[in-house]
């Protein structure tokens, strides 16, 4: 009897164990950088729901949709105050620009995103 009692509780400190990494390795999903070259180098891994629940709602979002369907193809995204420069100065907006759900150029601007991307840094990713 004493042995059938200790085996019971093995399995059953095993099974939570089990549970307990599982869970772990749910919430350790990877946090996006915010510093500028960390940022740019990562971001395109991440999809647009990655991105949303990380940073929150853009303050600003474009969609560029194919007139018949009315799906969305392309996005533009504003975001303020999330990068850092190596200075640890913050940029006031970051605009992401998207084909379909990923990252395809980054705009870091020391402006609110008004006068368009061409004011700040601009990087693009290989196809």
């Amino acid at each position: 009897m004493k042995h059938l009692v200790l085996a019971w509780l093995a399995i059953a400190q095993f099974s939570l164990v089990q549970t307990v990494v599982a869970e772990e390795i749910l919430t350790n999903k990877a946090e996006i950088p915010t510093l500028e070259q960390d940022f740019v180098k990562s971001i395109n891994k991440f999809t647009k729901a990655e991105i949303i629940e990380q940073f929150g709602e853009p303050a600003k979002a474009d969609d560029v949709k194919i007139k018949s369907t009315g799906k969305v193809v392309a996005s533009i995204w504003l975001y303020h105050f999330i990068n850092t420069a190596a200075d640890g100065a913050y940029y006031e907006t970051t605009e992401l620009d998207f084909i379909d759900d990923k990252v395809v150029m980054v705009a870091f601007l020391n402006n609110d995103g008004a006068e368009g991307p061409e004011s700040g840094k601009q990087y693009e990713f290989p196809q």
